[in-house]
């Protein structure tokens, strides 16, 4: 968790005037956001499915290597791989390997191989480069009316415009070169990294919504690896991760004590999101995508399969023993939550580590405790555990 939250302490094009919402994290998030919008594009044209699992192992696998090497410029970064790629591969495995390993077995080894072999020349692997490459000239077309008297803006400009034609051949770009609906979408979405969390509390790292978005996902899914999930598994709780708190574009962030403090507060909570989602989210998206949409969207931390397009809620044994097969469609809602849970204990607890001594982040670090203890007998993966882990790096009740 610790090489997740590294990212948010990266900050991105910080030789530039640019406003808060500009980390490593927020951009990674947005980066496969925008590599879902593109390969569910990719499907829809070929009418053929995609290998997901290959696609989020590669975009995993790309964040830590951007994490380990951090804010490098890309023109420099690019030059570095075309001269000596391997070497900076090999550079990348020995940091990774100064620490025990922090991945299940199984990734560990996929990690090795991709550092270790040249990237794979497939669709997944240039929707991904495509997704990387979107998410960095949004991010500009943001700052660049604020640097633009600045002797490299116009030359960085003409980069990205010029590398678009790269990735002009895929049919998601062709279709956010229109601006209409998937571009809006993607915008909305964007805007996520400047709504910070925990807004009246200081902390180190401060982080956005987006980027708290993806470290459940990629919680989730490392955790759904650990519990052999088969691949439509994982590839249902990393963008139920992913996308737990998108009506929080609409909402903004309307914190879980003043849901729970007001009788039916929450209820009503809930149905206003879900009205705005049907009004403002969805009409941006393709139809024949709102049925997968919703099964992430839509009480998202419910443990369920879907058969013959009826949803089926499941207790996390009955979904490990008897429907861990991609025809069920399996989703370990109740895990994700946990990640959800976890990611809020340590967004407190990196912060206390860091010496910010704020009452609500300890309270905070207590009261989830407490919740992990609760919820241990219902739990999948041994989320207790972790924080006892935790524990021996910092204790947050001293």
């Amino acid at each position: 968790m610790e090489k997740l939250y590294d990212a948010a302490h990266i900050q991105r094009w910080n030789d530039h005037l640019r406003t808060k919402g500009f980390t490593e994290l927020d951009k990674q998030s947005h980066k496969m956001v925008i590599a879902y919008v593109l390969g569910k594009c990719q499907e829809d044209s070929q009418k053929a499915p995609l290998n997901w699992n290959l696609l989020l192992e590669m975009g995993f696998f790309e964040f830590i290597k951007r994490v380990i090497l951090t804010d490098i410029k890309p023109a420099i970064y690019h030059e570095m791989v075309k001269v000596s790629g391997p070497e900076l591969n090999q550079w990348i495995w020995q940091q990774c390997q100064q620490e025990p390993s922090w991945l299940p077995p199984e990734l560990y080894a996929k990690l090795e191989h991709y550092l270790s072999h040249p990237l794979p020349d497939c669709i997944e692997s240039k929707i991904l480069k495509a997704a990387h490459y979107y998410s960095t000239l949004w991010e500009f077309n943001v700052i660049y009316p604020f640097n633009k008297v600045f002797f490299n803006s116009s030359e960085t400009r003409e980069q990205l415009d010029n590398e678009w034609e790269n990735y002009s051949d895929l049919i998601g770009m062709q279709k956010l070169s229109m601006q209409k609906n998937l571009y809006r979408f993607l915008d909305m979405v964007g805007q996520l990294r400047f709504q910070q969390r925990w807004s009246r509390t200081p902390r180190i790292p401060e982080t956005s919504v987006l980027g708290h978005m993806l470290i459940v996902a990629w919680l989730s899914w490392i955790c759904s690896y650990e519990l052999s999930a088969c691949p439509k598994r994982s590839y249902h709780n990393f963008f139920t991760g992913l996308f737990h708190d998108i009506p929080e574009i609409l909402t903004r962030d309307i914190v879980s004590p003043i849901k729970k403090s007001i009788g039916k507060l929450e209820e009503l909570i809930s149905g206003i999101e879900d009205e705005l989602m049907k009004t403002r989210i969805y009409p941006l998206l393709p139809r024949p995508w709102h049925e997968e949409f919703h099964y992430w969207v839509d009480q998202p931390f419910i443990n369920r399969i879907r058969q013959n397009k009826q949803c089926i809620q499941l207790s996390p044994e009955q979904i490990g023993a008897e429907f861990n097969q991609d025809d069920y469609e399996a989703l370990d809602g109740q895990m994700i939550k946990s990640c959800d849970l976890l990611s809020a204990f340590t967004e407190a607890y990196f912060s206390l580590k860091h010496g910010i001594r704020s009452r609500e982040l300890k309270e905070a670090c207590l009261s989830l405790e407490q919740t992990f203890q609760d919820r241990s007998k219902q739990e999948s993966y041994p989320f207790a555990q972790v924080l006892e882990e935790l524990r021996q790096h910092y204790n947050w009740k001293e």
